[in-house]
């Protein structure tokens, strides 16, 4: 059994359930898989975890993931600027074996096509890549998966395989020491001056344009946002109603209205309030209101010298780590949509899960006069008493994998409270 403490002092802990692959007579090795990870940070991070177990299961050599490129952030970073990728190697060596590149006579077969490349089935139950993917595997030698997001199913696996998971998320997937190290600095300048919150503020471009929420922009902004939901082939929802999927609770909340909701929580005004976001779009302009409601709004460009940033800059996924720690270090989370980073974070940190379809209509009706101040704020803190991130059962909804709990947001079969790993001990 191996154990290791996170960041609010609880306890995970794995099982060590399956042999030890290094073993002589024990590995055999099926194949060589090749992953091309999509999306950003935290989703291409998610999809690492589940590349792994699925490379364990299978009992297949895993190459270092390559990194996704091609994404809005057009980020050339690799794993190896993200992630210390020599201890991804040495502390998973005991469950699978990873390579850096391929060994060089299969390095040119796969020059010359001589290999197999599919986008897997998006939550797939670990028997599929045992039926489809491993018979790929020892025909071709080479298997290139090349979409990651969502590809393992978030339940009915195997207590070893979820529990992997989990060991690659809190343990082997660690940042490189830069990004560590800058990430310390900018937690020990917000603790000199007592605690923070970290607003996940998802009001970004990209977010935007993709969901095709525009409350709150003006008619040019609404085209620009258009034009760039439509330059995308892959974004494949073109024409959308904003207001619908507002009062859906589809939208990220705009910097307006989570001033409006973190002021009904009654968060003091002077607390710090760290946001964890790429460029807010409107600028300050957007940011006004909230910076008037909570003037102690800082960001990472504002805590940090331009020189601790200079190799940081256009390296959209790096910027993303820093937040990443930051938020793990919070006193609480906030998060105002439903991230990959909100997803993995919220699992073991004071998370506030707001209720954006209720909140919408909250806002609207006070806006509205048809509320007071008393009875919006009021009504805003009880609807979320029970809505704070905590580990607890996953719901599962078997014929409907897209509703489900995210395994990386919640995984109870790897967290345990420190109280409980101590009368194990």
């Amino acid at each position: 059994m191996c154990r290791i403490d996170d960041r609010k002092g609880r306890r995970i802990k794995w099982e060590m359930g399956m042999k030890f692959v290094g073993e002589e007579g024990v590995y055999k090795n099926n194949g060589y898989l090749m992953v091309s990870c999509n999306g950003g940070l935290n989703q291409m991070r998610a999809a690492i975890c589940d590349m792994v177990a699925i490379a364990r299961y299978l009992n297949v050599t895993l190459i270092v993931p390559e990194l996704d490129r091609t994404s809005f952030w057009a980020d050339p970073s690799e794993f190896k600027d993200i992630f210390d990728v020599d201890h991804f190697i040495t502390s998973l060596r005991d469950e699978v074996r990873i390579l850096k590149e391929l060994p060089p006579r299969l390095k040119r077969r796969v020059q010359l096509g001589m290999f197999h490349s599919l986008a897997p089935i998006s939550w797939s139950d670990i028997s599929y890549y045992h039926h489809q993917i491993l018979p790929l595997l020892q025909k071709h030698k080479v298997v290139h998966l090349n979409r990651t997001d969502a590809r393992l199913a978030n339940n009915g696996l195997p207590l070893e395989i979820q529990k992997l998971r989990c060991r690659v998320n809190f343990s082997a997937l660690r940042f490189t020491s830069q990004i560590e190290e800058l990430g310390r600095k900018v937690v020990r300048i917000l603790r000199q001056n007592g605690p923070f919150l970290v607003l996940h503020l998802r009001y970004e471009m990209d977010m935007l344009a993709f969901s095709g929420c525009t409350h709150g922009c003006n008619n040019e902004e609404v085209e620009e946002l258009t034009r760039m939901r439509y330059a995308y082939p892959w974004w494949k929802e073109k024409v959308i109603d904003s207001d619908f999927k507002r009062k859906e609770g589809l939208c990220p909340l705009t910097p307006e209205e989570t001033a409006l909701i973190l002021h009904a929580f009654s968060i003091d005004r002077n607390v710090q309030i760290y946001i964890a976001a790429g460029e807010i779009y409107g600028g300050e302009r957007r940011l006004a209101s909230l910076a008037a409601a909570f003037p102690n709004l800082v960001r990472k460009e504002k805590l940090l010298a331009p020189s601790d940033l200079m190799f940081f800059q256009n390296h959209s996924s790096q910027m993303a780590a820093l937040d990443y720690l930051v938020s793990l270090e919070s006193d609480i989370f906030v998060p105002t949509y439903d991230g990959n980073m909100a997803k993995v974070v919220e699992g073991f940190k004071k998370t506030i899960l707001l209720d954006r379809k209720l909140l919408v209509d909250l806002i609207d009706q006070y806006h509205n006069g048809l509320l007071s101040w008393e009875e919006f704020s009021s009504t805003v803190k009880e609807v979320h008493v029970d809505r704070m991130g905590s580990s607890k059962q996953r719901v599962v909804v078997s014929d409907r994998p897209k509703e489900e709990d995210y395994f990386h947001a919640n995984p109870h079969e790897c967290l345990q409270t420190l109280d409980e790993a101590m009368r194990i001990t």
